[in-house]
């Protein structure tokens, strides 16, 4: 048996990438305590249903269970950080009602199987989560720093795919489709089935209107002037449709105003999130990555499961896809100086200074006749010269 290897989708980091996560981290924790964000550490384990109960069946399927020996009860490893940040928000901080708060986070999380055949399931999910407003200046703040987000990391040629789940659901609350109705509809959504879905309205004793409006929902996606198009299509949809669709509008200006190089895709079917967000829903996607490099939405309501119900938005990535982005994401190991093992005060100090400027010391434990400087790596030596320590190459 071969003891070291990891099971499928378990990740490890070596000392280059590891740098390069700690790197990143440090920056990304930096920009969100600028903007007011504090950063909290969450358990990583749980009580089942405090993992899944906002988040729906999906999130179950993906959580490791295990019992509690102590009491029985049955235990989940944290799958996804943001319900637990909506627990904390909701039951363990003392807010004034009506005031914001803001919460980041970092840490890895452990998912049963992967989104992507070949994928991780160890991902180390970075994010931020807005609480206790609701409106277009919360969902936009977000937005903007999940952009600031992917900037730091050297994304390029971002793509931002826009959705809002008000439409849907706008849609089916005025035609009244049946619980079996809505479930067969969502599931060929989701599947992007346009020939089943054109079918089953002309098996189903929908009235023209209703037809129409099923019919034609699945197709409006693409560019920002689909808007229009929405919103002539969907005029007899209701007020909560158009109310959405003009939501999403003002999100996009003020998006285009501020990111004019922007790409910016629109969906009106997306059906991720479907069970828990209420408002928009986006991804982002990147020159460079197949899939989608962060998420998020509006999730109103997470905090009614946890004793109090709050406005929420925010958004989620993972750091390892983050650190990949920049074109230049070959991981490279910062090198060192090579300074002598032995007893001397000026060296002493010198290391002492040099340590303290950020420059990695490594002390000479094999002659270099035996091992080079580069193999011990570092790509300068620390040589006396006239009684004074100098960095010298190791060339």
């Amino acid at each position: 048996m071969k003891y070291w290897l990891l099971p499928d989708g378990i990740n490890e980091s070596l000392p280059a990438e590891a740098d390069a996560l700690e790197t990143m981290r440090r920056e990304l924790l930096n920009l969100y305590r600028g903007w007011g964000y504090r950063f909290i550490m969450t358990p990583l384990v749980e009580y089942l249903e405090s993992l899944s109960i906002a988040m729906g069946s999906q999130l179950d399927l993906q959580t490791f269970k295990i019992t509690d020996q102590t009491n029985g009860r049955l235990m989940g490893v944290r799958a996804d950080i943001t319900p637990q940040v909506a627990r904390i928000d909701s039951h363990r901080m003392s807010m004034v009602e009506g005031q914001p708060n803001r919460l980041c986070y970092m840490g890895s999380v452990l998912r049963t199987h992967s989104e992507v055949a070949g994928g991780s399931r160890s991902p180390i999910q970075i994010g931020a989560e807005l609480f206790g407003h609701e409106g277009l200046e919360s969902d936009y703040e977000v937005i903007k720093l999940m952009l600031e987000t992917l900037s730091v990391a050297g994304a390029r040629s971002v793509l931002l795919d826009l959705g809002h789940v008000g439409v849907l659901r706008g849609l089916i609350a005025k035609i009244g489709l049946t619980d079996a109705e809505q479930a067969v509809y969502l599931d060929m959504l989701a599947r992007k089935s346009l020939p089943e879905i054109s079918h089953w309205i002309k098996q189903s004793d929908f009235d023209g209107a209703s037809s129409e409006l099923l019919s034609c929902l699945p197709n409006l996606h693409g560019g920002v002037e689909i808007l229009e198009t929405a919103t002539q299509q969907l005029n007899k949809a209701g007020d909560n449709v158009l109310a959405a669709i003009d939501y999403l509008q003002q999100l996009i200006t003020r998006l285009q105003k501020d990111y004019p190089e922007l790409a910016i895709n629109i969906d009106l079917a997306e059906m991720r999130g479907y069970t828990y967000h209420t408002g928009i829903v986006y991804s982002a996607y990147a020159a460079g990555s197949p899939r989608e490099v962060a998420r998020g939405g509006r999730y109103d309501g997470i905090g009614e499961y946890f004793g109090n119900a709050r406005p929420a938005t925010g958004f989620t990535s993972n750091l390892r896809t983050l650190i990949s982005l920049s074109e230049d994401s070959v991981v490279s190991e910062t090198k060192g100086i090579l300074a002598p093992a032995i007893d001397d005060a000026g060296l002493e100090q010198t290391v002492k200074t040099l340590r303290a400027q950020g420059e990695i010391v490594v002390r000479q434990l094999v002659p270099l006749t035996q091992l080079s400087a580069e193999a011990q790596g570092c790509d300068r030596v620390l040589e006396q010269q006239s009684g004074e320590w100098h960095i010298v190459s190791a060339g």
